[in-house]
């Protein structure tokens, strides 16, 4: 009889201290409706993590607002170069769609026709190159002053 009150006392602290193990560890699921966060195996795909804790981390005696103002600074360069990234792409984007554009008005010069006929498709291709052209230099000079003015914004933080 004493030995089993014994087990019964042994089987109750390895359930009472198991949750105690257990509280530093976490789950990570990722599924199609996202990423979740459970004390539990939420799945077969279910990836453990360990929760680390320094308790001997001594804040620094230097000044916070010093060190916050440089992560925001950093924060705020990354954002730019990121921005100026995008803005160099959509002229990219650009170039490429106008030159996409130009190919194809050319193409149509080389359908079998009459010599009247190629002359006047000629004009008419030529008229569409220029419009495409000024809609080209006007999106780029739009574009070039954003980015000109990012990169002044970048320099105020460098």
């Amino acid at each position: 009889m004493k030995l089993c009150t014994l087990y019964v006392i042994f089987i109750s602290l390895l359930l009472v201290a198991e949750p105690a193990a257990s509280a530093d560890k976490y789950y990570k699921c990722v599924t199609d409706k996202g990423t979740t966060f459970s004390q539990f195996p939420c799945g077969g795909q279910a990836t453990e993590h360990k929760l680390s804790v320094s308790p001997n981390v001594t804040p620094s005696s230097g000044n916070h607002v010093k060190l916050l103002n440089s992560l925001e600074r950093e924060q705020i360069v990354r954002n730019l170069n990121a921005e100026i990234r995008s803005v160099k792409h959509k002229l990219a984007i650009l170039s490429r769609d106008r030159d996409r554009a130009e190919y194809s008005q050319q193409q149509r010069l080389n359908r079998l026709m009459s010599d009247d006929e190629k002359k006047s498709l000629t004009k008419d291709i030529k008229k569409h190159i220029k419009v495409l052209n000024k809609t080209y230099a006007k999106n780029t000079k739009a574009i070039n002053k954003q980015l000109s003015e990012l990169e002044k914004k970048l320099k105020r933080y460098d």
